[in-house]
């Protein structure tokens, strides 16, 4: 056995106001409560809220206090994300990992940001994997990065075996977000550490999941701190046996006998994606999608109230039919 302990912290996210000081004293408490936690993982954009104005340099005053923090406490500290200002004006959702001795060793940028709503944030380019000494490998994935499984993909080629995902999800789709956390930890045989916020920080409902697809935690709509011992030895067994010494899912898809054209750009096999239009929030009342016939005027016979309503003596024109781009 290879144990692990990582914690997660589901806290409320204030949008207006810095949220600093509250997490080092959760983070406090948690470490008071729980002395053997070795990892703490805040949800997405928990230091400063939502609102991309509040962008700082990726190193800034917070990054040291939660240096000093992770230092204090002998702990990995994921503080969730924080938007991100560059020299050059770009904005970035992005990511530090702090190791035991108050050192960031990487930083990650979100690869998908929530477009089209999540306005005015590039996409990262660059993945996170990073090694626990004696321990095993880890990587990092953003809230919506997890619905594009390239993504985990990629991190599970390098070896990662435990995907930790900060989220702030707010929205109706959290059930289906909860559903793609399971299906990513069986497709991919990993343990899914995935933590949302509370208030502008989301509607909670974080979860652990492990690599047979069964849900170790599952917090609901209050604040939470939830340490969970991992063992990494379980991923590494099910990796070379398969789930249940069933499905061998990584190595299958080494073995595979075909190669996926849709990864090439200039393939043309996803021509048929370039039909749904651009990228942008929809409008009210918008029918984008579907093709809409309605007849500007509808003529209609005088009605007798003793007889009833007559019947119009042609079909009125009203046909839905498929987008044709």
């Amino acid at each position: 056995m290879t144990p692990f302990a990582v914690a997660g912290v589901q806290m409320y996210v204030n949008a207006l106001h810095p949220n600093v000081e509250g997490m080092i004293q959760r983070l406090d408490i948690l470490m008071a409560r729980f002395p053997w936690t070795q990892m703490v993982l805040f949800s997405e954009l928990a230091p400063y809220g939502p609102l991309n104005k509040f962008a700082l340099p990726v190193q800034n005053e917070a990054i040291d206090q939660f240096c000093a923090a992770a230092k204090k406490h002998n702990v990995w500290l994921i503080p969730g994300s924080m938007f991100e200002k560059t020299p050059e004006g770009k904005i970035y959702n992005t990511a530090t990992v702090i190791n035991p001795q108050g050192e960031v060793i990487s930083n990650y940028r979100k690869m998908f940001p929530f477009r089209p709503y999540e306005e005015g944030v590039e996409a990262g380019t660059g993945f996170c994997v990073f090694d626990v000494p004696d321990v095993g490998r880890f990587g990092l994935s953003i809230c919506y990065d997890i619905w594009f499984p390239e993504t985990t993909r990629e991190l599970t080629s390098q070896g990662v075996e435990v995907l930790l995902h900060p989220v702030l999800t707010g929205t109706t789709d959290r059930e289906a977000e909860l559903s793609i956390a399971r299906a990513t930890a069986a497709q991919f045989q990993c343990y899914v550490f995935d933590v949302n916020g509370l208030g502008a920080g989301g509607v909670g409902r974080s979860c652990v999941i492990d690599p047979s697809a069964t849900v170790l935690h599952q917090s609901a709509g209050q604040e939470d701190m939830f340490p969970i011992e991992l063992d990494l030895d379980m991923v590494r067994r099910q990796r070379e046996t398969g789930m249940k010494g069933l499905g061998q899912v990584l190595k299958s898809f080494r073995d595979r006998s075909t190669d996926f054209s849709v990864y090439d750009r200039s393939s043309g096999t996803d021509a048929y994606l370039k039909t749904l239009g651009p990228l942008e929030t929809p409008r009210q009342g918008s029918r984008a999608g579907i093709h809409v016939d309605v007849p500007a005027e509808v003529e209609t016979k005088d009605i007798n109230p003793a007889e009833g309503a007559a019947a119009p003596e042609e079909p009125i024109p009203f046909a839905i039919e498929a987008a044709s781009g």
